[in-house]
This record gives C-alpha cells, sequence and structure tokens, in this order.
C-alpha cells in the first residue's frame, strides 16, 4: 500500500513525557493512521487502515498487550 506521508502531521502521546524515546501517530486522509519511532523520523512508518487501528486502540483499552 503506497501512502504519501510527506504532508503528515504528526504528534506523541500527550503520556510520553515529551521524551525522544516514543512512537507518533498521524491521521492520515481516509481515516488511515501512520505509526513512527520517534527516534528515526525519515525511516518507515507502519500505516493502518481505520478498522485495523480501531481493533488495535480497543485492545490496548483492554489490557491485551499487557505483560503478565
Amino acid at each position: 500500500m503506497g501512502v504519501d506521508l510527506s504532508g503528515a502531521q504528526w504528534f506523541k502521546s500527550s503520556h510520553s513525557g515529551g521524551g525522544q524515546d516514543c512512537v507518533e501517530v498521524a491521521h492520515l486522509g481516509g481515516g488511515m493512521v501512520g505509526v513512527r519511532d520517534s527516534k528515526n523520523p525519515t525511516g518507515p512508518a507502519l500505516v493502518f487502515t481505520p478498522s485495523e487501528w480501531d481493533a488495535f486502540v480497543a485492545g490496548a483499552r483492554d489490557g491485551e498487550f499487557d505483560r503478565r
């Protein structure tokens, strides 16, 4: 999937504490969501469809990714 990220407005979570070791997110056209490593802003980014992003966020809220 080729998505143009050149005009993306990247942001970090307000919970990141302003550190450099974070992920950044950008809301893209068509409901797509980009995710990248803040330490490597010119590196690769993951791009999620709206349903993929919704599933990820729901899983995070439900503790699906917590270490046990």
